[in-house]
């Protein structure tokens, strides 16, 4: 499946080395002022080439809005929008055409499609990412019509974590992390990782803020399975933690309640959830990201032949993918919370009553 959410849909097209990728998103309603300046910086944010801590593949990255706008706003038709791929070097890959990288889709789509387009890894490469943050940028747009705001930041890389959470300090951030105290150690591990031909894992802390209360469709569209679902459909992604997440079960039920004052919620072990509906509280989450496993040494595989050999790969790889990933994990959980509040206009009659009569 190419395509996310119920009512807020997004579809995705293109391949790592093809023209572009593009995305089309139905379901956003009409009026809404589209800020190409703002979808232009959050595709920045994304972009690879920056800095020594990602991909050295220079990337434009330019949004060219196809469809569904007019004077700046919405028109209530299908918003298309395309990035053309203009950096691309194919010949990096024509040395592995028919061998199969380790711990990558190749050897899975192979033999589910049965063709391979092993230019960057075609239609499963992390270059498909992009339009999840055109689409969730403009998810981000239509939240900020009613104050709903994400946000995202490293919260870890390697074993070192961060304890200081700082989302504005993780803006300014070369690799978004939440923690001034330990920037430079998590910077150092990413450097060595790649100094050293290979890769290092991460964890990336993503909230959502103002989030009215009353998101989510029990039993089969959850809020939470629906961000699990988002979350692990990115590439690399391996786990996700919902509020207190695996700590959750070495607790005692008297420690992981979040008991109820007058004045709202005395805890957030939830993180924000409960029953797979919003309660109103923040909603936060923990992605964590495998090892890139494009690295540069000598590894053990096989052809389409069967025919055991070894392989050394050439091309241009972020050395920690959870660094860009959680960029695109905030755009994730844009759209879903976006999804879920278009759902939730006809959960009461009385929504519809003040529409229509």
């Amino acid at each position: 499946m190419n395509t996310i959410g119920k009512r807020f849909r997004v579809t995705t097209f293109g391949e790592s080395h093809g023209n572009g990728i593009g995305c089309v998103i139905d379901g956003i309603p009409a009026g809404l002022f589209i800020d190409v300046e703002f979808l232009q910086n959050e595709l920045n944010r994304r972009r690879g080439g920056q800095n020594l801590y990602s991909t050295q593949r220079k990337e434009d990255d330019k949004i060219e809005i196809l469809s569904g706008v007019f004077e700046g706003f919405s028109t209530g038709s299908p918003i298309g929008m395309f990035i053309a791929n203009k950096n691309t070097k194919s010949s990096d890959y024509d040395d592995i055409k028919d061998i199969f990288r380790p711990s990558h889709a190749d050897f899975t789509y192979f033999y589910k499609y049965g063709i391979r387009d092993y230019r960057g890894g075609g239609r499963s490469s992390a270059r498909e990412s992009v339009a999840r943050v055109a689409s969730g940028a403009i998810a981000k747009l239509l939240l900020k019509e009613f104050n709903i705001t994400t946000k995202s930041g490293i919260y870890q890389i390697g074993e070192v974590k961060a304890s200081n959470i700082d989302f504005d300090f993780a803006r300014q951030s070369e690799i978004f992390s939440l923690d001034k105290e330990v920037e430079s150690a998590q910077k150092e591990l990413v450097k060595k990782a790649k100094e050293s031909h290979d890769s290092i894992g991460g964890v990336a802390l993503i909230c959502a803020n103002n989030v009215p209360l009353g998101l989510g469709e029990p039993l089969y569209y959850k809020l939470d399975s629906a961000i699990g679902e988002a979350m692990l459909g990115l590439n690399g992604v391996k786990a996700v933690e919902i509020g207190s997440g695996v700590e959750s079960s070495t607790k005692l039920g008297s420690q992981n309640n979040d008991y109820i004052s007058k004045n709202g919620f005395m805890s957030n072990n939830s993180g924000g959830i409960l029953g797979g509906i919003s309660n109103g509280d923040e909603i936060y989450l923990k992605v964590h990201f495998k090892p890139t496993p494009s690295i540069f040494r000598t590894q053990k595989s096989i052809d389409k032949n069967n025919n055991e050999i070894e392989l050394r790969l050439k091309g241009r790889h972020d050395p920690c993918i959870a660094i860009r990933g959680s960029v695109v994990a905030e755009s994730l959980l844009s759209i879903i919370i976006a999804d879920a509040l278009l759902l939730n206009t006809t959960s009461k009659i009385e929504y519809l009553k003040k529409i229509y009569i």
